[in-house]
């Protein structure tokens, strides 16, 4: 049975396209204010006396999952749309690469910048000294770092400001929590320039940038479908333990911004060659060159954005905030597309709000909690409509069949060999990671590959599995034989297969060069 509702005839032809030339039958009904749906027949149309004028604000998300020609007529507060801004940078790394690069390559060369003269940068420092548990004392390198992001990375630094606006209250929360400083907050712009799906290119990932068994250790949740390092609160509560255990064993703070970064053992080592001095500026020189220019970019970035004003920084003001949004815990598997259908939040507001489900897929097992977060403009309205909309789900899946990913743990990275048939693209495709992601990790030079060749990958997404029965099928199906000739061994024969090497044949078939005989029947795939 198909449901619709009507306001007016005049709301019909403006919504719903009506001719004005048609004259269907008129019924007349009193309106019921919090659900008007009618039984419509085909020739009959429904005027209400007592129409509601806010009305459409209040269809429940069940109406529109019954008649898809009302999802239109749904009129969302300005709340749940998101900035522009937020748009671009939801999967946008330029900012990442821009923050890592002057990291990476910044030559500490003096910098000419008139509007920040020296005797006032040294009261500012000062300044934030006496009030920060950081030693932010005056360095010629400082003020080299500082006047160059001020010189060169306005643009970037006023875009980072605008993210900001929604991630610190929430980083804010769970360093107050654990005792540490509310500065701290700046290392995740550093460290991921507040994008949660930042990977390094040894694979640390998210806005804290955990390597795999670093997040493991902490409890982060990786699978096929989640990546908990990409999670703002989980990873955001993870590195304040982190950082927390890191305090207790230095007690210094400086020491604990170099050791996140080069690790703890580096950082002994540098103060044992340094004859037992904790002061950064004293260790710098035996620090990895990476942490030699990480302490300085966060020490310019804290002042950047403490003085943000005083250089007549003018970020853009996001339309949503973290505390205008709400988690929801999944009863089902849900995906982004049928989400965004009942609520009318766009699939990109999803994405940024939910980063961590990497195939835009949020699964349901019993002893995980996986949460949904939405605006709170819809929230309510989703929690009421559960039911429904999990119904619509299934059954939305079931019809179209849709091919879901099996839920698998998943390893930080794998050893991929190449096969016959294979190239980069096919292969970036397969793990949805880039080419050019795939050739940084394995320093290739060219896309090139031979056939036996192992890579080296962090995929992003697992291959859809095929089940069991009908991979053995394939498998069985698969298998080549071939019939030994005098003059063989297993080098020339395996050279007559591309893909197969001398110990697949010895393997498959567990016989070595001296036993093949003229006539015998050897295994050549896998099978």
């Amino acid at each position: 049975m198909k449901y619709i509702f009507s306001l007016s005839l005049s709301l019909l032809l403006f919504s719903l396209g009506v001719s004005a030339q048609e004259e269907p039958e008129k019924r007349l009904e009193k309106a019921n204010f919090r659900v008007q749906i009618f039984e419509r027949p085909s020739t009959s149309e429904i005027i209400l006396t007592e129409p509601d004028p806010e009305f459409k604000n209040k269809l429940p998300i069940s109406a529109l999952i019954k008649d898809s020609a009302a999802v239109n007529l749904q009129d969302l507060p300005k709340a749940a749309e998101i900035d522009s801004l937020w748009k671009l940078q939801l999967l946008n790394t330029s900012l990442f690469d821009t923050i890592q690069k002057s990291i990476h390559e910044q030559d500490y060369s003096d910098v000419v910048y008139k509007d920040l003269p020296t005797d006032t940068l040294k009261a500012r420092l000062e300044k934030l000294n006496s009030r920060t548990p950081f030693n932010i004392e005056y360095n010629p390198i400082l003020e080299s770092v500082i006047k160059s992001y001020l010189k060169r990375n306005k643009k970037a630094m006023e875009n980072l400001m605008a993210l900001s606006e929604y991630y610190f209250p929430m980083f804010e929360k769970e360093l107050d929590r654990f005792d540490i400083p509310l500065e701290i907050k700046y290392l995740a712009i550093v460290e991921s320039a507040l994008n949660p799906r930042a990977r390094s290119r040894v694979g640390a990932t998210g806005l804290w940038q955990f390597m795999f068994p670093t997040g493991k250790m902490l409890d982060l949740d990786v699978s096929s479908y989640v990546d908990e390092r990409m999670d703002p609160e989980r990873s955001t509560e993870a590195a304040a333990k982190y950082l927390a255990s890191l305090y207790k064993s230095f007690g210094d703070w400086d020491m604990v911004l170099a050791s996140y970064n080069s690790g703890p053992g580096n950082v002994s080592k540098a103060i044992r060659r340094s004859g037992g001095s904790t002061n950064y500026w004293h260790l710098r020189r035996y620090l990895p060159r990476e942490t030699a220019g990480y302490v300085p970019a966060f020490l310019a970035t804290l002042y950047i954005f403490e003085y943000a004003k005083e250089h007549d920084f003018q970020p853009k003001k996001p339309d949503v905030a973290f505390f205008e949004t709400d988690t929801i815990r999944v009863k089902k598997m849900l995906t982004f597309d049928h989400i965004s259908t009942v609520t009318g939040v766009e699939k990109e507001m999803l994405q940024f709000l939910n980063p961590s489900y990497k195939l835009d897929i949020i699964p349901f097992i019993e002893e995980k909690n996986y949460s949904l977060r939405l605006p709170r403009s819809v929230s309510g309205a989703f929690v009421s409509n559960e039911d429904e909309i999990y119904e619509y789900v299934t059954e939305d899946l079931a019809e179209k069949k849709k091919n879901i990913p099996k839920y698998i743990e998943t390893e930080d990275r794998i050893r991929y060999k190449v096969k016959s048939g294979d190239y980069l693209g096919k292969i970036a495709a397969r793990y949805g990671v880039g080419i050019s992601s795939i050739k940084r990790w394995n320093n290739l030079r060219s896309n090139n590959l031979r056939i036996g060749q192992y890579l080296t990958i962090y995929p992003r997404k697992p291959v859809v599995s095929q089940t069991s029965s009908t991979k053995n099928n394939a498998d069985r199906k698969a298998t080549k034989i071939y019939t030994v000739k005098k003059g063989d061994s297993l080098w020339s024969i395996s050279r007559k297969f591309p893909g197969v090497t001398v110990q697949n044949l010895r393997a498959w078939n567990d016989v070595g060069s001296s036993s093949l005989k003229p006539g015998m029947k050897l295994k050549v795939s896998k099978g």
